[in-house]
C-alpha cells in the first residue's frame, strides 16, 4: 500500500495511455510542481459524481480505482497556468481517501498487477480493427499530436492496450470505466469492451 496524491478527472487513465491537462487551481499547480521536482507520479481517478474544478457546495465522488500517472511534460505558457502531459503505467485500487489543504486528495492505493500480452482472439479482433479505423482517421485527418486520444506504439493485437483505449475514449458512465479499470483479466476487459462497441453500433 502507498499515499499519493489524486487527480479526479471526469474521465479515465489506462495503462499506456496518455492524457493532456490544464491544470490553474492551486491544489494541482503545487502537486504537480512536487511530483516533478521528486521524479514522482499521481493518480487519475474518473470522478463519479461532482466536478473537477472546486466550487465551495460542490462535492466530489471519486471512484474506486484509478490509474499512477507519470508526467512526461510540463510547461507554464503564462503564471498560474500548466499544461502538462502525463503517461499511465500502472492500475491501482482507491482503498481511502481525504482531502487536505486547498481541497487537494490523497488516497492510500494498492497497485494492481500489469497486463499480461494476450494475443487478441478471433471473437474479439472487430474491436481492434474498429480502433484501428479510429487512428486510421486521426492520421489522415493529420491530428495534432497534442489533440491524440491515443500514443503510439499502435499494439493492436494485444487485448489489453485495446481493451484500455477503448476504456479512455469511449463515451461511457464513469461507473462502467471503473469497473473495466478493475477487471484483472485483460481479454475479459476487451470482451466488456466489445459488448458496449456493439450496443453503439460501433463494430465494423
Amino acid at each position: 500500500m502507498a499515499t499519493i496524491p489524486l487527480f479526479p478527472l471526469g474521465n479515465a487513465l489506462f495503462p499506456d495511455g496518455v492524457m493532456h491537462l490544464r491544470v490553474f487551481e492551486i491544489r494541482y499547480l503545487d502537486m504537480i510542481a512536487k511530483c516533478v521536482a521528486e521524479g514522482s507520479s499521481f493518480g487519475i481517478v474518473p470522478l463519479l459524481a461532482g466536478r473537477e474544478v472546486r466550487t465551495p457546495e460542490g462535492k466530489e465522488t471519486l471512484a474506486g480505482a484509478g490509474t499512477l500517472a507519470g508526467i512526461v511534460e510540463s510547461v507554464s505558457p503564462m503564471p498560474g497556468l500548466l499544461q502538462v502531459v502525463c503517461a499511465g503505467t500502472s492500475r491501482f485500487r482507491l482503498l481511502s481517501a481525504s482531502q487536505g489543504k486547498f481541497g487537494l486528495w490523497t488516497g492510500e492505493i494498492e497497485l494492481l498487477d500489469d497486463d499480461p500480452v494476450h494475443e487478441i482472439p478471433p471473437p474479439l479482433q472487430r474491436s481492434a480493427n474498429a480502433l484501428g479505423a479510429v487512428i486510421a482517421d486521426l492520421q489522415r485527418r493529420a491530428t495534432p499530436p497534442a489533440l491524440m486520444p491515443l500514443a503510439p506504439p499502435f499494439r493492436l493485437d494485444e487485448s489489453g492496450w485495446v481493451a484500455n483505449r477503448w476504456g479512455e475514449i469511449l463515451p461511457i458512465a464513469m461507473q462502467v470505466k471503473q469497473e473495466l479499470l478493475l477487471v484483472v483479466d485483460p481479454t475479459e476487459r476487451l470482451a466488456r469492451v466489445q459488448v458496449l462497441l456493439q450496443e453503439r453500433d460501433l463494430l465494423p
